[in-house]
Parts: C-alpha cells; structure tokens; sequence
C-alpha cells in the first residue's frame, strides 16, 4: 500500500506500527520540538490502528535504551489499540480535513512522544502535505 521499496536494492521493506516508545526517545536525546508523520492515507483502510507505547521483557517493563542489539531481539512491544477511520485521507490539506480518529491518532502520537507533528504527508504526491 505504502509502495515501501529499499533505495538501493529494490526489495520490498517490512511495515510496522508507529514506534512511539522509539520516536519518544529520539525526541529526548535530540531536542525535537516537531516531527514530520508520513503517509497517514496508507492507514486508511483499517478497522484498529496499534502504536507502540512501550517494551516488556520477561513481562517486565524495560525501555529500548536499556540494552543492545540482541536484547531489542528479545523484548516485546505493548500497543495502544486506536479505532481506524476506513476514510480517506489523501490529498487532505488541512488539519480540519482529517477524520475525526484520523485526528485522534496523531494527536495520541503527539501526547506519547511529547513533541508535535507539524507535518503530515496524506499522499505520494509532494503537494500532500497539511503543515500545522
């Protein structure tokens, strides 16, 4: 749906949840203020939507920066399940525009990663774009 291809090899990547507990982190250690979330149209057709919030491991809490590579192999993701909006969004040019658990997500994104999201891409196209 996405049309998510690798640059250089061509093959077809792996999609996955919106990693708020990774995006948290990075918000953390660079000092962002706002983000850019793309291709919010690509979420259009489901009925629940996940967002990461957070790791277990051995049902314990941990967070992403507590180990290495082989310990991110071990450690489980927690979702927040998001009622879908089975609307379209593409082409969207404002905020306003967007259904309402459209919305909902992102501002739930915005509430877990403590920055805002000043950009959304709703479409492939560069002119798909609602700048907050």
């Amino acid at each position: 749906m996405g049309r998510e291809f690798g640059a250089t090899t061509g093959r077809p990547r792996r999609c996955g949840w919106f990693d708020a507990e990774l995006v948290r982190f990075a918000v953390q250690i660079n000092g962002f203020t706002d983000i850019a979330l793309t291709k919010i149209d690509v979420l259009d057709g489901f009925k629940n939507i996940k967002i990461c919030t957070g790791y277990t491991l051995n049902g314990k809490k941990v967070n992403y920066y507590d180990g290495d590579a082989k310990f991110l192999t071990k450690i489980k993701p927690t979702y927040k399940m998001i009622k879908g909006w089975n609307s379209n969004t593409q082409g969207a040019k404002k905020f306003s525009d967007l259904p309402s658990n459209a919305k909902r997500y992102i501002e739930e994104i915005e509430k877990q990663i403590g920055a805002k999201i000043k950009y959304i891409s709703t479409g492939p196209e560069r002119e798909s774009i609602i700048i907050r």
